[in-house]
């Protein structure tokens, strides 16, 4: 535990592993030790004890691996847990995890300050708890901000103080004569085993005191796998050693009933009184170093609002953040005058115990995607990680379900709040790899087809310039309703455009759509003319079986480009691909999307994907208060039974609750019945004739616009796709 000044120029920092060591097994061996040590032995007796002394200091171990792999993988800067966590995961999960872990250990500082302070009025009852508190806080946050090394040196006075209680207690004698019982007291007087695991568990989680220091280490991935280890192993031999003597020299009531047994059994009860000042004030000490520093890192991460900068300031040979440090004592001396820890106290442990869990997550995660940048000198294989993570997030449940949920929650809060910031991080992280993981995943489990009953649009909206087409795109986004995908392509003039400014426009578009709330791909292609483009996209985008299964555009108005339009349609019916033109001769958009019309020739393949497509946009938040109006032409009265007996059957078994209307022609002209059926929609849909013959679609499209010119916006649909869309009804 060598503490050495090793940077003349610039800084002090802490050599080998003294730095992680000391504090970290001063928190370990805790106020717990001394107060609740009997209480857990007399409840489960000996056996039970090292049960769960073992069992702790596995879960404590687990993580400890996870620690030590991703502190070796790269350079370890300021803000221990913060820091890796961040590192690897990304801003916003390491900022939802490093506040509540700065708290955690701030108000760690008044519990540990509170329970001294509670010792010492003990002994002195004229005392005032409240002024002892604010003392001993100020002494301790003095001593930090003059300096780090004297503060851990200090850490070496109190490891003597709890040396002599543990000696005093070793050479101590029996109170009465006794004999070991293995599992304590009877089953109907004792506390169950794991509310007792609960409450000792704790005891063993202070490593993180010591990995918080990282930015005042020499060398940090050498000191925090070697310290914490080192600060586990002598706090598990303690924990293990101390079971036995108590077991040894009190029966199991009396442990349970004396809660200051180890000063009774003491060769000097002075000595017991002395380590639990010590527990208390080098876990106080511990904290009093780590939280500046987490929060020192938040700021430098510019994690947290502008106004908290101040706190990224360092100052002194030994770069202490003081304005983090005084923030700190601050929050101290509050707590520790107004507040009841007791309430909170719970919850604080769940923020300990999450940052755990999530540090095995990384490092599980990390191991198992075989990221190539993660390469660390101390190799963990992932099932470890993952069982340090299950062991955390048990032990919290069995501690406190509520506080559990309690912190998860905040966890997720600020989640949210850092993810709305769009904080720009100059780190990577693990997301990418993950997702890729995902991805990877499930394009070798997607089917070449798919079944009907599991069909989604994935849409190619080919939107020209997104500002002159936005209903397309709009239309899009309410069809897929954020459960599907759909991709925004633009068409540029290869002649106009260099292939170097390609990736400019799509960040452009990308940012476009995101100012609108929009999630789309984005994909920008150079081309001699927009058609030629069109079929290029269709033939080539895609990956695996993840390719567009719907192409979605607007009219062509001028007359020398309908015979490619038309050309261009009828190669993305033989490609298969289902196709939506949105037609809308006025501008008008869809109005106030209240009223869908569809004018309905049965359920095959057209009229099956209008119904699908029609359902979708009414689980939009745009249009979930319209209207669907199915209609149907029949040429007399004669034909009117049995189509609405057919149409019955088919809408009850479609559960669709769209309404269904059978409109009797008598003579009249289909289009003419349209037109005044539909003047005052705001969504007409219809079916497309199969484009088959080369050039006949030209004419037919000509006509069909000629026919219709006088409604709203219409929507024209083509089934293509090898899917029997009538089996996604029924």
């Amino acid at each position: 535990m060598n503490i050495r000044n090793i940077n003349k120029t610039s800084s002090t920092k802490l050599g080998t592993f003294g730095g992680v060591f000391t504090p970290s097994l001063l928190t370990i061996l805790g106020v717990i030790m001394y107060l609740r040590f009997g209480w857990v032995v007399g409840n489960v007796g000996l056996i039970g004890t090292l049960l769960i002394v073992t069992l702790s200091t596995t879960i404590t171990f687990l993580t400890s691996l996870s620690i030590s792999a991703i502190a070796t993988n790269a350079p370890v800067k300021g803000g221990g847990a913060y820091f890796l966590i961040s590192r690897s995961l990304g801003a916003e999960i390491g900022g939802a995890v490093g506040i509540p872990l700065y708290l955690a250990q701030a108000f760690s500082v008044s519990l540990y300050v509170i329970g001294f302070s509670e010792s010492v009025v003990a002994i002195f009852p004229t005392l005032d708890i409240k002024w002892v508190g604010i003392i001993t806080t100020l002494f301790l946050g003095g001593l930090a901000l003059f300096s780090t090394t004297a503060t851990i040196k200090s850490q070496f006075f109190i490891m003597g103080l709890i040396a002599i209680s543990l000696l005093s207690l070793a050479l101590g004698s029996p109170m009465e004569d006794s004999q070991i019982e293995l599992w304590g007291v009877p089953a109907a007087q004792s506390v169950d085993f794991w509310q007792v695991f609960a409450i000792f568990f704790p005891a063993v989680t202070g490593i993180m005191a010591g990995v918080n220091m990282s930015g005042d280490l020499k060398d940090p991935a050498k000191s925090i796998p070697k310290g914490t280890f080192m600060a586990i192993g002598v706090g598990y031999l303690i924990y293990m050693i101390l079971p036995v003597i108590l077991a040894s020299r009190a029966d199991a009531s009396t442990l349970i009933e004396n809660p200051l047994i180890m000063q009774d059994i003491a060769i000097w009860g002075g000595a017991i009184v002395l380590g639990i000042w010590g527990a208390t004030l080098s876990s106080a000490t511990g904290s009093l170093l780590g939280a500046p520093r987490v929060l020192q890192a938040l700021a430098n991460d510019k994690i947290l609002p502008k106004w908290a900068g101040i706190f990224s300031k360092v100052e002194g040979k030994e770069k202490i953040p003081r304005a983090a440090t005084v923030f700190t004592i601050g929050l101290t001396l509050v707590t520790v005058y107004f507040g009841n820890l007791n309430l909170i106290a719970p919850v604080l442990t769940m923020f300990f115990l999450t940052t755990y869990a999530v540090l095995n997550i990384t490092a599980a995660t990390e191991r198992f995607l075989g990221s190539a940048s993660f390469r660390p000198k101390f190799k963990v294989h992932w099932i470890f990680s993952l069982l340090g993570a299950l062991g955390c997030a048990g032990v919290m449940l069995l501690i406190n379900a509520l506080a559990t949920f309690m912190a998860f929650l905040v966890i997720a809060i600020i989640f949210v709040w850092l993810e709305r910031r769009k904080i720009e991080a100059t780190w990577g992280g693990l997301g990418r790899g993950v997702f890729s993981s995902i991805i990877r995943y499930a394009l070798f489990r997607l089917e070449k087809e798919g079944n009907a009953k599991s069909w989604r649009p994935n849409i190619l909206v080919l939107s020209g310039s997104p500002g002159k087409r936005w209903r397309l795109i709009e239309l899009a986004d309410d069809i897929t309703n954020g459960n599907a995908l759909f991709t925004v392509t633009t068409i540029v003039s290869e002649s106009n455009v260099p292939q170097e400014k390609v990736k400019d426009f799509e960040n452009r578009i990308m940012d476009y759509l995101v100012n609108k709330n929009v999630q789309a791909l984005v994909r920008v292609v150079r081309a001699p003319d927009p058609f030629s483009g069109a079929m290029h996209m269709v033939n080539s985008y895609g990956l695996g079986q993840l390719v567009p299964n719907t192409i979605l555009l607007g009219d062509t108005r001028e007359n020398r480009n309908l015979l490619p339009y038309s050309e261009m349609i009828r190669h993305f019916f033989k490609s298969k691909k289902n196709v939506i033109i949105v037609q809308d001769e006025d501008n008008i958009g869809f109005k106030k999307k209240e009223v869908i019309d569809i004018w309905w020739g049965g359920l095959k393949k057209n009229g099956s994907l209008m119904i699908i497509l029609a359902y979708l946009l009414k689980n939009s938040r745009e249009w979930q208060q319209a209207s669907v109006n199915v209609k149907m032409v029949v040429p007399n009265k004669e034909a009117y039974g049995g189509a609405k007996e057919n149409l019955d059957r088919i809408f009850e078994g479609m559960r669709t609750g769209f309404d269904y209307q059978i409109l009797i022609a008598d003579g009249r002209n289909f289009w003419d019945i349209m037109a005044e059926e539909s003047k005052n929609s705001d969504m007409i849909m219809m079916g497309l004739a199969v484009p088959e013959e080369e050039g006949a679609f030209e004419d037919y499209y000509v006509r069909l616009k000629e026919r219709t010119k006088s409604l709203p916006t219409k929507v024209f649909v083509l089934a293509a796709q090898e899917v029997e869309f009538d089996k996604v009804l029924i």
